[in-house]
C-alpha cells in the first residue's frame, strides 16, 4: 500500500500527545515526519481485529533523526489522526528493512 501524505494535514488529540510521550517517548513532530519520510511503509489492520468503528493503518518508518517509528493512524477528510506510535520492535524493523529493499 501506497499513498503520498505530503497534502495531508494533521489532526492531534492531547490525549494522545500526552499518552504517547509517557509511555514511549516519542513526539507528535516525529510522527509527523514519519509521514514525510522515505521510505514509508503501510499496512492495514487484520479486519478481524478491529475493535474500533473506524478504519485503523499501520505506518512503518522513520524520524528526521532515523528513529525507526511503529505509528497506528486513521485518516479523517484528508487529516491523519495519529492513534498510538512508538519505536518499533526487531520483527517490524526486519519487516520494514525487507519492505522497504522491495520498493527501492
Amino acid at each position: 500500500m501506497e499513498k503520498n501524505f505530503s497534502s495531508y494535514q494533521f489532526e492531534w488529540d492531547n490525549h494522545n500527545i500526552e499518552k504517547n510521550w509517557k509511555k514511549h517517548k516519542v513526539r507528535f513532530s516525529e510522527c509527523e515526519e514519519v509521514f514525510l519520510n522515505e521510505p514509508l511503509i503501510l499496512a492495514e489492520v487484520d479486519k478481524s481485529k478491529i475493535l474500533y468503528r473506524e478504519e485503523r493503518q499501520l505506518a512503518y518508518g522513520q524520524s528526521n533523526v532515523g528513529r525507526s517509528l511503529f505509528v497506528v493512524f486513521t485518516i479523517r477528510q484528508e487529516m491523519i489522526r495519529v492513534i498510538s506510535a512508538r519505536d518499533m520492535n526487531r520483527k517490524e524493523r526486519r519487516f520494514y528493512e525487507q519492505e522497504a529493499k522491495k520498493s527501492s
